[in-house]
């Protein structure tokens, strides 16, 4: 599909699909992803793929119905998405239910600041439209999209729910500095933290497998001395629900890199807990694990003493 074709999808998506009757759009959105799951494209069976670590003992069958309702989740996150801008607060507070709030609110009044680190489960978005209607808005960061008028609906849409987003990549604003002056300021960041964008990330084990996942949330509370809160999502029929994990704790051993390395597994195993509950509210249709990327990739960064030795995000540089 071309960048121009994909530009209208999505903002036919979002024109369209918020004046639909619920009942109408959610069928329509389920139908989507039966007929992408019966087709078991790539993005399909490296979802299978991912989801056999998560639940090793599936016999083919069940693993094709938790991979249905695994495509049926990513595809009610983009229904309710292109949505959202139209929910009235009162719906937003009706179809969240968040535990541990307390976590979260602790942190922020203290002063210290807070990352709110998350994997893909769920739908973040509408986590983050709630969190922000509590008072607290927050920066996060978003991943370049092309075409670039596709990459600029979706800041419109998140800034809309009271989000300041930072391009990954290619913006005037350094990235790294922004978010700690957010955080020395006291104030909030969100960060999806579970796939490494960077292939400078931080190895560690995920359901006793290695892969990588950023190293910047962690490096970031340890420079600024704000709260890192690991958080969970999922689907409870018509409501999100979301659990915001206890802070954690900067080890007392250890130079910069170990303690980087040591919170990074930590948040890690909290989301590992999270998404055994729950498989198919986890929207990860990539290669994930360091034994799915190519040859080439796993060669020059899978061996856990470069993935450890790796510099961190331009946090030196920035001076984050």
């Amino acid at each position: 599909m071309t960048d121009r074709l994909v530009y209208w999808a999505y903002a036919l998506g979002w024109g369209l699909l918020k004046h639909l009757p619920e009942r109408v759009a959610r069928g329509l959105f389920d139908q989507l992803a039966d007929y992408a799951w019966r087709k078991r494209g790539k993005r399909v069976l490296q979802l299978e793929a991912n989801l056999r670590r998560v639940r090793p003992g599936l016999d083919e069958a069940a693993m094709r119905e938790l991979s249905r309702a695994g495509m049926r989740s990513y595809l009610r996150y983009w229904m309710e998405s292109f949505r959202l801008p139209v929910w009235s607060r009162e719906r937003v507070a009706r179809d969240v239910r968040v535990d541990g709030f307390e976590n979260l609110r602790a942190a922020m009044e203290s002063g210290r600041g807070a990352v709110i680190t998350l994997p893909h489960m769920g739908n973040w978005d509408l986590a983050g439209t709630w969190v922000a209607q509590q008072g607290y808005p927050f920066t996060t960061v978003a991943e370049r999209l092309k075409p670039e008028r596709l990459f600029d609906r979706f800041v419109a849409f998140r800034e809309g729910q009271g989000m300041e987003v930072l391009a990954l990549t290619g913006g005037s604003v350094n990235v790294i500095g922004t978010l700690a002056r957010r955080l020395r300021e006291g104030r909030l960041v969100c960060l999806v933290g579970d796939r490494d964008l960077s292939e400078a990330g931080i190895g560690v084990s995920f359901f006793g497998e290695p892969t990588r996942m950023p190293a910047g949330p962690s490096a970031l509370c340890q420079r600024t001395g704000a709260a890192l809160l690991p958080v969970t999502l999922w689907y409870d029929g018509p409501v999100l629900r979301a659990r915001i994990h206890p802070e954690v704790p900067v080890p007392e051993e250890g130079d910069r890199k170990e303690r980087t390395r040591a919170m990074t597994q930590a948040m890690a195993e909290v989301w590992e807990r999270g998404i055994r509950e729950h498989p198919q509210d986890w929207h990860m249709l990539q290669r994930f694990w360091l034994a799915d990327l190519p040859a080439r990739e796993t060669v020059e960064a899978a061996p856990a003493e470069r993935a450890e030795a790796a510099p961190e995000p331009a946090a030196e540089a920035s001076g984050a």
